[in-house]
């Protein structure tokens, strides 16, 4: 540790829910473009999220449940055969280094374009409001495009789509999974009211927002149990779309937080702050308050170095923490972390697409 005078459990075994943990320091799920277009994984990506393993969990990158969830080129899938093969290769692999590994479900809605889309239809999201900014395909980057809302009747497809990707992370050996429900795709998208203008029963009150987060998780733990189920949740990040917040952040998800307790969930994963930003928050937000409405174990993310983890450990306000871009450089982050040693940092151009360099290449450090 970089001071022996400083005490803290973050490098101790922990138990959230049924999920044993070597420590409690996550890997955060870390998007890095090196898939081909039919998102298989492959020997390069077991041999990376081996080399990863020291994380008492390591959180699978953002992994699309469907061909219509897709929202970014070279991105991994787990709907089909071929796929989930390609998974079962990188938790045995983890799993030889004694690590742990959940996959994170997710169904980016709004954010993608026609190009990435099956037959090139428009994405699905619950309005159809068009999202700022670009997306990255196989042409290069190109706008986002204009989504068509979600009918009613098809919802239970949106669902069914989340179910079988969990039997088939179930499958793939992982130890269990997280439903992504932040950063502004699908189910954020249900939740704010700034990207929901449905008139069903999954829009206009907070109750209808946030019902297709809490029936995909429901369908979710149904196929795992709840003790090896995780939610993300990031109230006031803007991305994948420069996407608003809700109107009432704490109303809105602080029913959300105490909804979701009722499946007692092995953790919830919180980004305080903006994704990959700022931990400042609007006026009026008080991101610990919701973290003291869920019942179960909660992971900080958002910002963190080992200061402001053992300190925020020590009050109290997590239990575990996530890093995510300390994670690229340095395969062996919890170690350097326990005994002090400095970080290497990833250059951005590091961070997506290419091969092996960048991405498998960086050494461990000498101890």
């Amino acid at each position: 540790m970089t001071d022996d005078n400083i005490q803290t459990d973050l490098f101790s075994p922990t138990t959230m829910g049924a999920l044993e943990l070597g420590n409690r320091i996550a890997m955060a799920p870390l998007t890095r473009s090196r898939y081909d277009e039919d998102g298989i994984p492959g020997e390069l990506h077991a041999t990376y999220y081996a080399q990863r393993a020291g994380a008492g969990l390591i959180i699978a990158e953002a992994t699309n449940i469907s061909a219509q969830g897709r929202g970014y080129a070279a991105t991994p899938g787990l709907w089909n055969d071929e796929q989930v093969a390609g998974w079962k290769m990188v938790t045995d692999a983890v799993h030889a280094a004694g690590g742990k590994i959940v996959n994170q479900l997710w169904h980016v809605g709004r954010f993608s374009s026609s190009q990435l889309q099956p037959d090139g239809r428009a994405p699905v999201a619950p309005s159809a409001i068009k999202a700022e900014g670009q997306t990255y395909t196989t042409e290069g980057f190109v706008p986002v495009s204009m989504p068509r809302a979600l009918e009613t009747d098809e919802i239970p497809g949106i669902i069914e789509q989340y179910r079988r990707a969990a039997e088939n992370a179930q499958r793939a050996g992982f130890d269990g999974v997280e439903v992504h429900s932040a950063n502004s795709y699908l189910l954020d998208q249900f939740i704010r009211d700034s990207t929901n203008q449905r008139s069903d029963r999954y829009g206009g009150s907070i109750e209808n927002r946030t019902r297709l987060t809490l029936e995909v998780t429901e369908a979710v733990v149904n196929i795992w149990g709840s003790d090896r189920v995780g939610i993300r949740l990031s109230p006031v990040t803007p991305d994948a779309g420069n996407t608003p917040p809700d109107s009432d952040v704490m109303a809105t998800y602080g029913y959300l937080i105490k909804q979701l307790n009722r499946f007692q969930l092995a953790y919830m994963h919180f980004v305080e702050g903006a994704t990959g930003g700022t931990r400042a928050l609007p006026d009026g937000v008080d991101l610990d308050a919701l973290r003291a409405l869920f019942d179960g174990a909660y992971i900080g993310n958002n910002g963190y170095d080992l200061k402001l983890a053992i300190a925020r450990r020590a009050q109290g306000k997590i239990d575990a923490v996530a890093f995510g871009r300390p994670f690229i450089a340095n395969p062996d982050l919890v170690e350097r972390l326990r005994r002090g040693i400095g970080l290497a940092v990833a250059p951005r151009e590091s961070y997506y697409g290419g091969g092996a360099t960048g991405y498998t290449d960086w050494p461990n450090a000498a101890y």
